[in-house]
């Protein structure tokens, strides 16, 4: 159970580590923070670094003395994945992949979600942010059509800088790639629970809609419904991380950082 927990909550970060952490359609940004996380008998801080170019972003999540790397290349529909310790690469066609999520079972048309601005300020990384809160519930299911039946929630504040460095590119960035249908995760971990990967993809564009760039975020996830396991889910409590920004560097980047090593 433990291994099983630790791999849950690695996913869970996979999963959000990529939302406060975008830009760029026409310049290059390196934006380093860090997420803390726990649940599930879990807990831990992990150091992110995103980096973006045009329509590709590359986000590393460094564990102990491991870094797991993401790449997402938008205009060509393809996700890469891997470790510094492997030198392997698993690749995906996202367009095909997502096809294939449109028959998970989830129901869209009843998904709530609102970011709303709560009247608060607060100074990150030496910029004023604005306080926003954010629902959001999505009825799933969990192993497809016929699996059992979830409801996956997510609340929490966040806190957008407007008009820092890289906000028009972010902006840019999200719309071409939602409007693609692309999900932000690893897929390996969205087939498993299509409905988490969903509502991060909804939440992605909510983000966007704020018209700034998320400089903290607090998540908080509770997933329960019907059957045993939908109650051992509840009775583990939420899954929690909040993920801050801690610098951000528009230098120019290396095309290599966004295609797996040679010799992968």
């Amino acid at each position: 159970m433990k291994r099983l927990s630790r791999i849950a909550l690695v996913a869970f970060v996979a999963l959000v580590a990529p939302a406060a952490f975008v830009a760029p359609a026409f310049a290059d940004v390196t934006v380093k923070g860090s997420t803390t996380s726990k649940g599930m008998g879990q807990s831990g801080t992990m150091a992110t670094t995103t980096y973006i170019k045009g329509n590709k972003m590359r986000t590393d999540t460094v564990t102990g003395d491991t870094t797991r790397t993401m790449i997402f290349d938008v205009d060509s529909q393809r996700m890469y994945s891997f470790d510094s310790k492997k030198k392997e690469a698993d690749a995906w066609d996202m367009q095909a992949f997502g096809a294939s999520m449109k028959n998970s079972g989830v129901d869209m048309g009843n998904m709530k979600a609102s970011v709303k601005a709560n009247g608060k300020t607060k100074e990150i990384a030496g910029k004023t942010a604005a306080g926003y809160d954010m629902e959001m519930s999505l009825p799933a299911t969990m192993g497809g059509a016929n699996g059992m039946k979830m409801t996956v929630i997510l609340t929490g504040p966040m806190w957008i800088v407007k008009g820092a460095p890289g906000t028009a590119e972010y902006l840019g960035f999200y719309k071409g790639a939602l409007e693609k249908g692309w999900i932000f995760s690893d897929p390996r971990g969205a087939k498993g629970n299509p409905g988490m990967a969903k509502a991060m993809a909804e939440m992605h564009g909510q983000l966007a809609a704020t018209g700034g760039i998320p400089y903290e975020q607090e998540m908080n996830v509770k997933m329960g419904g019907e059957g045993p396991m939908a109650s051992m889910m509840a009775k583990m409590g939420n899954i929690t991380s909040i993920t801050t920004v801690q610098s951000v560097d528009t230098g120019t980047l290396s095309a290599d950082l966004f295609a797996p090593p040679a010799g992968y």
